[in-house]
């Protein structure tokens, strides 16, 4: 355990007594294990002959069961369809602890599902099942409908957008007033081409790939990092920008006393990575958590930072304990 993580043991107790709010896109990740030895005849393809399959929540999804595995009560709210997905996806939720009664089901959309082909630990392929037309006006209605009864029970409000039509320009914008009105911290995902739906947040995290998309100018380095983030943050209405940026670590952009961001770098740990899926989720998850729970947000980003060395030595979409924090 670090010298920090050691001082923030107290913190990391009372991540059991918060409540949290999970909206955003819902999905199933599919992994199809498998090993190579030749290339197809029909094709300059390899031949992957399956070992096993595993399924487990991801988007919004993976990011609850991130919030349940650090100890933390959730609720998720998203869509899925009426199909076999839907069904694989509220038993991978259930082993992780995290109830699905809140999902909405509309049976003109497909779940959303990521099917990735692995061998020999390298991503083969990557097979996609999804739409992205924003919702009905009878879906909008009845998840706004959830989300304003859910917010008195929970002590913040989680926005994870995969892009998938759940949290569209025109939706996220009254999730945030609700939440605000409510005096809910919100902590976002975003991967719209604006920040301007994302006024009023708490806290924005973005990956550099999708701070280039924010502020329409590539994100390559750090540097360009600081110059994307000085475009962003006047959308935001005095909110928090925090920008993860792979093996660099992680950058915080937040108010101070007189006028201005100013920056507060964050180093990531030298760790073997082998898969960085889902780790966005992990991130945002261990922040929301960490804030509803009282801490800062210079506090949440180091446990945030130290929640994502740890799980991108893991496989696939997977979860963060509390004790793997500590450990």
């Amino acid at each position: 355990m670090t010298t920090s993580l050691f001082s923030h043991s107290g913190l990391l107790q009372r991540f059991s007594s918060t409540r949290l709010l999970v909206a955003g896109d819902v999905m199933l990740d599919r992994y199809i294990y498998g090993s190579v030895s030749r290339i197809s005849p029909e094709a300059p393809v390899p031949i992957v002959r399956i070992t096993r399959e595993v399924a487990a929540p991801g988007g919004a999804a993976n990011t609850a069961a991130n919030i349940a595995a650090l100890g933390a009560s959730v609720t998720l709210l998203g869509v899925t369809g009426r199909d076999e997905a839907a069904a694989a996806l509220q038993r991978c939720l259930q082993e992780k602890g995290v109830s699905a009664a809140s999902l909405l089901v509309d049976p003109a959309r497909p779940t959303s599902v990521k099917t990735r082909v692995v061998a020999h630990q390298q991503q083969v392929v990557r097979l996609d099942e999804e739409s992205t037309a924003c919702l009905s006006a009878e879906t909008a209605a009845a998840f706004l409908a959830r989300f304003s009864s859910a917010l008195p029970e929970s002590d913040a409000v989680v926005l994870s957008d995969y892009g998938k039509g759940m949290l569209s320009a025109g939706i996220v914008p009254r999730l945030i007033e609700l939440a605000r009105a409510s005096g809910k911290p919100v902590l976002a995902d975003p991967k719209t081409a604006s920040a301007a739906p994302w006024r009023g947040v708490t806290l924005l995290k973005p990956n550099r790939i999708e701070l280039a998309l924010l502020a329409g100018r590539p994100v390559l380095n750090h540097q360009d990092t600081l110059a994307a983030a000085a475009v962003v943050l006047p959308s935001l209405g005095g909110g928090a920008l925090l920008v993860t940026e792979g093996a660099d670590g992680m950058t915080l952009f937040e108010p101070g006393p007189e006028s201005g961001f100013a920056p507060r770098h964050f180093a990531a740990p030298a760790r073997t990575v082998y898969d960085v899926t889902g780790a966005g989720d992990t991130v945002l998850a261990t922040l929301a958590v960490a804030v509803a729970a009282g801490a800062t947000l210079a506090v949440a980003t180091e446990l945030g930072v130290q929640a994502a060395a740890r799980v991108v030595q893991k496989l696939g979409t997977e979860v963060i304990t509390v004790e793997e924090l500590l450990g």
